[in-house]
């Protein structure tokens, strides 16, 4: 049986999939561990009745998982680790944390009105920490089997990439090869293709947040 899924629909396209990456997280690992579902979309600005009985908090994405509603990108990719174990997508524990501080620094780059405020460095250094894995252990985080890690990344850097050169022209620079090439390869995968949001909604969705 399919599990139900429900992700954020796309602002002013209640049928199209918006730009949550964690509710892609939850996608790619169901793409990937080709485990049946029914996609749900959620109006975040007026969300249904239904979903706030279920999900009081109104976060998406969240799951059924028999008869019971869960939250959150981190648990629900977990849960179908532990129910649906092959293809296993669980990291070596000691690549768990690798390219962890690319989001948070991308989003405070991002958000940034002053060039020398060191947010840009603080992102150039996160990526750095990742080329230097990946050259020592590429393609993916884990040689040449994807991961959990891989599925967090993908949708970050689609972000990254999308909105840093949308609102600051701003690109990741060439010299790191091994990220560049990583982002190609991820983005290329079938499951991305699949469950990634048009540019347009990436772009409207962090739009408020940039011009706070």
């Amino acid at each position: 049986m399919a599990l139900e899924i429900c992700c954020k629909a796309a602002a002013g396209a209640p049928d199209i999939l918006g730009d949550c990456p964690f509710s892609q997280r939850v996608l790619l690992s169901l793409e990937e561990k080709k485990i049946p579902y029914e996609l749900r979309l959620i109006d975040v600005s007026n969300k249904p009745q239904w979903f706030l009985e279920v999900n009081p908090e109104g976060k998406v994405p969240v799951i059924k998982f028999e008869d019971k509603w869960i939250a959150d990108s981190d648990i629900i990719t977990q849960l179908l680790e532990e129910k649906f174990p092959e293809p296993p997508l669980c990291p070596p524990p000691e690549f768990a944390s690798v390219g962890s501080k690319i989001f948070p620094s991308f989003v405070k780059f991002l958000k940034s009105k002053d060039p020398s405020d060191g947010t840009e460095q603080e992102l150039l250094n996160a990526l750095s920490d990742l080329e230097e894995h990946l050259k020592a252990h590429g393609p993916y985080i884990n040689g040449d089997k994807v991961t959990a890690v891989d599925i967090s990344l993908a949708p970050k850097l689609y972000h990254l990439e999308i909105t840093l050169g949308h609102f600051k022209g701003w690109s990741i620079p060439e010299h790191f090869t091994h990220v560049k090439n990583y982002t190609k390869l991820l983005f290329s995968r079938e499951s991305f293709e699949k469950t990634k949001a048009e540019k347009e909604h990436v772009v409207a969705g962090w739009a408020p947040k940039v011009n706070a």
